[in-house]
């Protein structure tokens, strides 16, 4: 995973600054002696206080050249930390007052992996698996050469089956309830949003079966033949294969 190293090349001496009330001060520390500190929690993997003094070297020192590292070690600390929301909402931060920094790819990817934390399994709401498609995806768009999108790829591949197979999941409980417009409608998007996937040869099996349900053997015939062409030796077309010939009938209209 991603470790920052740096260098801390200047050691501010200021030892003091007001704080919001007239006899309230609050010690403003050098800022090496904070990385020093942070980095030292960090290596003990106390990264709840590592976050924090982080996050405190850039409310300090927010013009520094280190303010945009000092969020990127913060969000990084509170991602191991399992904190997943406020390491998204530092990243956030880190996106809107640098958007041009190196480590914006990064960012994104560290975003993406903690929605990605929180994908559950295949029977429940996939909300966070979309927002981690969604982050993904931008890296992969945005910094296709970054040493995070191939990674990033295959996370994103990892997504689409799983968010078709919850599509999937539901379009089974549809047919077992012979709710047939909902089921086709369901496994039709399968094909539309995610063809690339291993859900779409079951996708294409399904169909038939749907379309032999409520009489329409052309159209039942038509996924069949696309099953058997784009996928010859998979499961489902010998499945198929070994069907009745229930649907054959529409063979003479295509």
């Amino acid at each position: 995973m991603y470790i920052k190293k740096f260098l801390i090349l200047i050691a501010t001496t200021a030892l003091a600054a007001c704080a919001g009330t007239d006899n309230e001060i609050v010690p403003q520390r050098p800022l090496n002696e904070i990385y020093k500190n942070a980095y030292a929690e960090f290596n003990d993997e106390n990264y709840e206080t590592a976050a924090s003094e982080f996050l405190q070297a850039e409310n300090q020192y927010p013009s520094s050249q280190w303010a945009a590292d000092a969020l990127v070690m913060a969000a990084y600390s509170q991602y191991m930390d399992g904190d997943f929301a406020g390491a998204i909402l530092t990243a956030d931060r880190f996106m809107r007052f640098h958007p041009g920094h190196r480590d914006v790819p990064y960012m994104l990817y560290l975003r993406g992996m903690c929605y990605y934390r929180q994908v559950s399994d295949v029977r429940r709401e996939p909300g966070m698996s979309a927002y981690a498609l969604q982050q993904f995806q931008q890296l992969v768009d945005r910094f296709p050469k970054s040493e995070y999108a191939k990674n990033a790829e295959n996370k994103i591949l990892i997504l689409k089956n799983y968010i078709a197979g919850k599509v999937m999941y539901s379009a089974r409980a549809d047919m077992a309830r012979e709710n047939w417009p909902s089921a086709i409608s369901r496994l039709q998007s399968v094909l539309t949003d995610a063809q690339d996937t291993v859900m779409t040869p079951e996708a294409l099996y399904r169909l038939t079966e749907c379309y032999t349900a409520i009489g329409l053997p052309e159209q039942a015939y038509g996924y069949a033949e696309m099953l058997r062409l784009n996928f010859p030796d998979n499961e489902w077309s010998k499945k198929l294969d070994a069907r009745p010939s229930d649907f054959e009938s529409g063979k003479q209209a295509n």
